[in-house]
């Protein structure tokens, strides 16, 4: 919705163009209105008398007899104000009409003139300085500095001029006066630029890595003068103008100027503040006009509400020990248990801040390592999860501000968890306050309609190719690491970038220069992104949402592949193979696994191409795919056990473990944002909570140990950190296989997905560990499960099996999994 001027605020049709009392200004007194500014090469001819000079520019308060004296009168000293102007001679060179010429007029009426700062505050001319201020609304306009006192000229249409015969430019301040008050204020267009030439370098090369700093809003202090600076890169506008509360949704007086061939536009307001509600007023190509919500806002309204609102963080920070550690091993070789959550439905209705008082105390009861968060960044619709962002660079108000943010990330890292965040530089939605068409034409988009418009989703992919928008998003990766601490980024729907003719049939795709469907606009985007990323901020990890078999998505960008692409850079990747293959298995009756028992071995084909993580996510657990119990076959015992069994093998299985919220305590039914996980299951009240709540203290004792066993998670990413005992078990729904730690330690995990207890089942092992040890059993009593576990040091003997040259006999509980260690 495009923003109104409010009631409270004047009303043009009473102000615009003339004044509205019959008061006469000193201006009027002394002058008549200038003519439509006659060049200056007809002033010049005429000759502006002294008279004239006065007459035209110089109100009877602002200028005494004296000042018009061949000699200049001495400088003059007001308190506050430091040394008054020079008067200069009016003798010394001929007068030009203070008033803006039509054309400048015209174009700041229009909203489309480029520099403003040229036309408007003051400057020397001949014959003096020249005042000129752009106040719609206003009644009259006085200049102040020092003593000096100079009322404008009504120019009409909000337009005040004057001109007075002074050596040099002063420092001054505008009173101006409206219907029924008077304002004293500084003038904005007196301040030199706010952005340098080296940050307007490195914005024309795409290369500003902390881009934040230079575009958006920010308050600052410029001459001794508290303000904000404002900053957009709009290149295809004919003109920017800055609207808020400030000045009632009204632009027209705050046009800003653009600077050099860099497309941005800029403008220093003081007086305005942190909190103020602003977006920027674009005058497009065809000359129409739109409201736009800042890309680089820090902080936004609490959706429907669109505006972005003007941020400075006063947050300190507290997990000093924290960043100071996390660099110490990289992600694929320590352990990380991921537990992921949608903050706005995990409790629902509680704010960051409330969230940080129980989620950290929640994640690292049950031993997880890391969290990691659904979109954090601004979206209009709460439906889309976070995956249609508008505010790339400001955490959702809907939870608090930006600074109530930091606080939650800072209190999970004291409790000793990591923070991931779902990022996603694949596509931004259509919303017309947004990023679509953001000054008129596609800007960050793609410029061909083809490549712009997501298939799927109904949104548009960024143009990956231009060098600001891979400057806005490197730029957008580096933010939330830098000023928010996050430990690593997930990149949604990376196939979705990587691939030219992603659900796209024949004849909508254009292959790339070699006739190939990889896009490689996106590829050197996600290798600068990664790169980057790994380069500025120590300990970080990045994580690709990956769906297809693309090589390198985890290698290293300079290390080219067979497929001819360096590798894209990744710490980790989503193992969707894994995910799908293995819940395909475990939703099948137990009488029909044997024929399908590939499904489960088949992971250890691959497992070592990529670094993984092992996910069962938020998209698991919707739209009709059922919560992780309810894919499960059987009755309601089977389907626990089901779920602990798979639980045990997917945490003893190499690669990372991401488990979505609700399903550490087998919730029944399927997500939904609208509420959240339905936490009454645990209630003691309840009368099966206990069945829920042996399935969290699974959880948390698979993380207990895992983390206290290398053998588990150190050479995740290394064959020889894995080996099969029994992987053609088909017939009897067995699998079992050893983890190894570097040293050679190692840890025995054995899976039976058959319903029947299987007495005496003989495993073949390493002849040199003398006893083993039940570690961890899902089917114990506290679990939930039958309790049939070999609670005795079980010893090898010396008959061979498997191909090894020792073997043990192990009681193998039903739908279970079963751990063991060196005793």
């Amino acid at each position: 919705m495009t923003p109104r001027p409010s009631s409270s605020g004047p009303d043009p049709k009473k102000t615009t163009g003339k004044k509205t009392t019959g008061k006469q200004t000193a201006g009027k007194e002394t002058a008549k209105p200038a003519k439509k500014a006659a060049p200056k090469k007809e002033v010049a001819k005429k000759a502006v008398a002294k008279k004239a000079v006065t007459k035209k520019a110089v109100t009877k308060k602002a200028v005494a007899k004296k000042t018009v004296a061949k000699k200049a009168a001495p400088r003059k000293t007001a308190p506050g104000v430091g040394a008054g102007p020079t008067v200069a001679s009016p003798e010394t060179e001929a007068a030009v009409s203070p008033a803006l010429d039509p054309g400048d007029r015209e174009r700041l009426l229009a909203g489309t003139h480029h520099d403003p700062h040229a036309v408007l505050g003051a400057h020397r001319v001949p014959g003096g300085v020249a005042f000129r201020a752009f106040r719609p609304y206003a009644l009259a306009v006085t200049v102040l500095s020092g003593e000096l006192r100079v009322e404008l000229h009504d120019d009409g249409e909000g337009f005040f001029s004057g001109l007075v015969p002074l050596d040099e430019v002063p420092v001054h301040r505008l009173l101006v006066t409206y219907e029924g008050t008077v304002q004293e204020t500084e003038d904005p267009y007196r301040f030199l630029p706010t952005l340098g030439d080296l940050d307007l370098h490195l914005i024309g090369e795409g290369r500003h890595e902390q881009l934040w700093r230079a575009l958006g809003a920010h308050p600052t202090t410029r001459d001794g003068v508290a303000g904000t600076r404002f900053a957009v890169w709009a290149p295809n506008a004919r003109g920017v103008r800055v609207a808020g509360g400030f000045n009632f949704w009204d632009g027209t007086g705050h046009p800003m100027r653009s600077l050099g061939p860099t497309g941005v536009w800029e403008l220093f307001l003081p007086g305005v503040g942190a909190g103020e509600l602003y977006k920027f007023e674009i005058t497009r190509p065809d000359g129409s006009r739109t409201f736009r919500a800042d890309p680089l806002a820090r902080r936004t309204e609490v959706p429907p509400a669109t505006s972005s609102v003007v941020h400075a963080s006063h947050y300190t920070w507290g997990d000093e020990e924290w960043l100071a550690l996390r660099a110490d091993a990289p992600a694929h070789e320590a352990p990380m248990s991921v537990y992921e959550v949608h903050l706005p439905s995990w409790r629902p209705g509680l704010t960051y801040r409330e969230l940080a008082e129980q989620l950290p105390a929640y994640v690292a009861d049950l031993g997880f390592t890391h969290v990691e968060l659904m979109p954090v960044a601004e979206h209009p619709f709460g439906g889309s999860w976070g995956y249609q962002v508008t505010g790339f660079y400001a955490p959702t108000a809907r939870l608090g501000d930006p600074d109530d943010f930091k606080y939650l990330v800072d209190r999970l890292h004291r409790a000793g968890i990591g923070v991931l965040m779902d990022w996603v530089p694949a596509h931004f939605p259509r919303d017309d306050w947004a990023l679509a068409e953001f000054d008129g034409r596609p800007l960050y988009e793609h410029s061909d309609p083809l490549r712009a418009a997501h298939p799927d989703w109904g949104t548009l992919e960024f143009d990956f190719g231009r060098r600001e928008v891979r400057n806005f998003l490197v730029a957008n990766a580096v933010y939330w690491c830098e000023e928010f601490h996050i430990d690593g980024l997930r990149v949604d729907a990376v196939a979705s970038m990587l691939y030219l003719d992603y659900s796209r049939e024949p004849g909508q795709w254009t292959p790339n220069e070699h006739g190939g469907r990889e896009n490689l606009d996106a590829v050197a985007f996600l290798q600068e992104m990664n790169a980057t990323l790994y380069r500025r901020v120590p300990g970080v990890v990045t994580v690709a949402e990956e769906s297809t078999a693309w090589d390198g998505v985890t290698r290293a960008t300079h290390h080219q592949g067979p497929s001819g692409f360096g590798g894209l850079g990744f710490g980790l990747k989503w193992n969707m193979g894994w995910m799908h293959d293995s819940l395909e298995y475990m939703s099948r009756e137990p009488v029909y696994r044997k024929y399908h028992h590939g499904e489960l071995t088949f992971s250890m084909v691959y497992a070592y191409s990529e670094n993984y993580v092992l996910p069962i996510s938020h998209d698991e657990v919707v739209h009709g795919k059922k919560s992780l119990v309810s894919k499960m076959p059987g009755d309601w015992w089977q389907q626990r056990a089901n779920e602990r069994a798979y639980l045990g093998y997917m945490w003893a299985h190499p690669g990372k473990q991401l488990l979505f919220m609700g399903q550490e305590f087998a919730q029944g039914a399927e997500w939904s944002e609208a509420h959240g996980p339905d936490w009454w299951l645990l209630d003691p009240e309840y009368g099966a909570a206990a069945d829920h709540r042996g399935v969290r203290d699974l959880v948390r004792d698979l993380n207990t140990v895992y983390r206290a066993t290398p053998a588990l998670w150190r050479r995740d990413t290394h064959p020889s950190g894995f080996a099969w005992v029994v992987g053609d078990a088909a017939e009897d729904d067995v699998l079992a296989f050893l983890r190894l730690d570097a040293d050679g330690t190692p840890l025995l995990s054995v899976s039976n997905f058959a319903p029947v207890v299987r007495p005496g089942y003989r495993l073949g092992v390493p002849e040199d560990v003398p006893a083993w040890h039940e570690v961890l059993n899902t089917d114990a009593a506290r679990y939930g499960g039958g309790d049939v576990v070999n609670p005795d040091p079980v010893k090898p003997e010396a008959q061979g099996w498997h191909g090894r040259p020792a073997s043990i006999r192990l009681t193998l509980p039903p739908l279970a999994t079963v751990w063991l260690r060196p005793a």
